[in-house]
This record gives C-alpha cells, structure tokens and sequence, in this order.
C-alpha cells in the first residue's frame, strides 16, 4: 500500500465536546459561508484526502504551486486549494484569530485559524493552472468569478456537513483499513465521471490481472452540463460490479470533488488523491480531466515524466476499441487491424443511444449497465 502524500496521512476533526463548545460559542466567531465545492474541499482536508494539506494554502504554497507545481515545503502538489473572500470581509478579520466556516444553509462546518490574508492575480492563476485564459472553460470561469482576497490557515472539523451518499463516502483511515482486511498490497485506482462502457471494464480487469484489488473511485459533485448525474454513475457501476466482477477484488467508494477540468495538472492532483486513499497505481487514459480542445490528447500523461517520485504508479492507456475480427476489446499493442474491423467506444453515440432509451450493443455495453442508466427519467447534468 502507498504512503500517504508528504509522508503523513492528515486527519483535522475535533472530538465531540471540542466540536461542541465550538458550535456552541460560534456567535462570538466571525463567519464565511461557503458554497458546495468548498464545504468538499474542507471534508477532504480534514479527513486526509488532500494530504498533506492541513487548511487552504498560503501565500508561499499558492506561489510555489502555480511556479512549480509543488508545495514551497517540497512535495508534488499541482491545483492551488484556495478560499476566496471580498476586501471588506478580509479587511475586518485578524490574523490568528478563528473563523467559523459555514455550509450554505448556515450550520457550522469546521473552525479556521487564520494565518494571513492576501491578493493574486486571477488571469495568472487560471493561466498556469488551466493554460488558457479562455472564460469558456469551466474552470477559468470559476476563476474570474472568485473574489478579491485569499484566505489562508488550518482548518478543524467541527460538524460532519453530510455529503450525499454516504454509504459509499470512505475517508482514507477507511479505504486503507479495507485494503488491508482484503490484503490488498498493490491498489489500481480508476476515477470516472461516466457511466462504464466495456472499454472500461477492459482496463479495470487489465489492472485486475497485475494488481491484488482495483478502486473504483468516481468523482460526485457539480460538474459541467452535459456529464453523466452522480446516481446514474453510481448505479451503473453497481450493476457491473455486481454482476462481472470478483467480490473480493473490486471496491468502490466515491470522491466528492468538483472537477476544474485542469488537464495535465489535474492529473497529478488525482494521482496524489489516490495515493493517500491507499492505491499504489493509477489508471490515467486519453485526455484525463480534459475538457474541449485546451489540452493535447495525452498531455496529461505526458506531465508524469515530470514527477517521477509521485510515491504512485501511473498506467497509461493510449487507446481501445473492440475489434470484430479479433472477437473482443483490443489495443494499438495488441490488434493489427484496422478499418471495418474496428468500433470504437463513441461517447457521443453511447450518449444518443442511452437519452432514446436504447440499449447500446453488447460490444459496447453491458445490458445490466445500460438498464441501470436507462431506468432514470433523467441521465446528465442540465
């Protein structure tokens, strides 16, 4: 099993009587609503997943992120994990003091300690981290629409901010503990936002063949219009996994993260993710948390020649389709042919076949899987 990111697995989250006497004097605190994605940025924090991050960064780590893809103390670390706020607000905070963070309906999330406050530069942070200043990308959007001043320092968690799903929400204590139950000592982790055509299945049993366990581990949260809904993924996956693999070597739990779509760096944030889940390799495929054409169709494999001490094992697929002549899912390595022999995996056609209540052929899609969608009224984001 792989060692956490930056050596320690992070865990913030107050006992009982702590959280309590906190929830209880929160109207003494200065308070900042956050909105969805980052009430997930501070689950995460808190329970490890972004180790080894311990609150939203500073001044240094945001310069040393955006200039070299690592943390200023040295590990690999490639998306800044930033809290916004207005001037006004920033202007009547002290540093080292404790700030209340609240969901969007009020209730207490976690305590921050407050070790600074400072300004950036949005077209620079969206430039470095996305390589375009394009506000037709879903992610530099989000970036011009942050406010004025950042806000750095430790978080606790206070109140569990009750995620959806949470019967298949682990933290990484959990993911690990059940690797080891399983005895699991090599972990492939495969993140997905689409429901899972045979393509997929082929890769994950592929990983099966050199590995103890593959994680299943699919991203829940907002994501741009036209993606597959959180319950039709999770559904989908039930119905592969119930019905086409081993029980003692597939797991599944989900991330609750909101896609930025960054490509490359992307990549090697959702490596370093897995990482601290337990997995010691990571599936990365064709154009990995692209969207539209900002990013080279393998540029986000690409950037791992850069960071060959990540701590996990990329494995790279280039391509697969089924071919008729061969009888099954093949590669560029494996099948010569090429032609009328090959049907590739359409995500357009998939889509078209599965919103008319069709179900795609079995070269394509497993009938359990496409039933599992087919059966919601609705299928993508709006």
């Amino acid at each position: 099993m792989s060692i956490p990111h930056g050596g320690e697995l992070i865990r913030r989250i107050l006992p009982e009587k702590e959280a309590a006497s906190v929830i209880e004097g929160a109207g003494d605190l200065p308070n900042i609503q956050l909105e969805e994605s980052s009430v997930k940025d501070v689950f995460n924090i808190c329970n490890g997943v972004y180790s080894p991050l311990q609150g939203f960064v500073g001044r240094d780590d945001y310069r040393s992120i955006l200039d070299s893809m690592h943390l200023a103390s040295g590990p690999a670390w490639t998306f800044p994990i930033v809290l916004d706020t207005d001037q006004d607000t920033a202007a009547s905070l002290s540093d080292g003091s404790d700030i209340l963070l609240t969901d969007e309906s009020g209730s207490a999330v976690a305590v921050m300690h407050l070790s600074e406050r400072y300004d950036y530069d949005r077209e620079e942070m969206a430039q470095k981290v996305y390589l375009t200043t394009d506000v037709k990308h879903p992610g530099v959007e989000k970036t011009m629409a942050l406010k004025d001043v950042l806000l750095a320092g430790t978080i606790d968690l206070v109140r569990d901010p009750g995620l959806p799903f949470p019967e298949v929400t682990l933290s990484p204590v959990e993911t690990r503990m059940t690797f080891k139950k399983k005895g699991w000592n090599t972990v492939v982790g495969f993140q997905t936002r689409n429901v899972p055509h045979v393509g997929h299945e082929y890769v994950q049993k592929w990983a099966l063949t050199v590995s103890d366990g593959v994680f299943i581990n699919p991203v829940i949260g907002r994501k741009k219009v036209g993606d597959f809904l959180d319950q039709v993924i999770l559904d989908s996956y039930r119905a592969l996994l119930d019905n086409y693999y081993p029980g003692d070597r597939a797991f599944m739990s989900v991330l609750h993260f909101e896609m930025r779509y960054a490509g490359p760096r992307e990549a090697i944030f959702h490596a370093i993710v897995r990482k601290n889940f337990g997995c010691t390799h990571f599936i990365v495929g064709r154009d990995h948390a692209g969207v539209g054409d900002y990013y080279e169709p393998f540029a986000a494999q690409d950037i791992f020649n850069d960071f060959p001490d990540l701590g996990i094992t990329p494995v790279f697929f280039k391509s697969f389709f089924h071919c008729k002549k061969c009888g099954g899912v093949s590669n560029e390595k494996t099948c010569p042919h090429t032609g009328e022999h090959i049907i590739n995996f359409s995500g357009t056609k998939m889509r078209e076949m599965l919103t008319s209540g069709q179900v795609p052929p079995p070269e394509i899609m497993r009938e359990e899987v496409a039933r599992a969608v087919i059966n919601h009224d609705k299928i993508f984001v709006e």
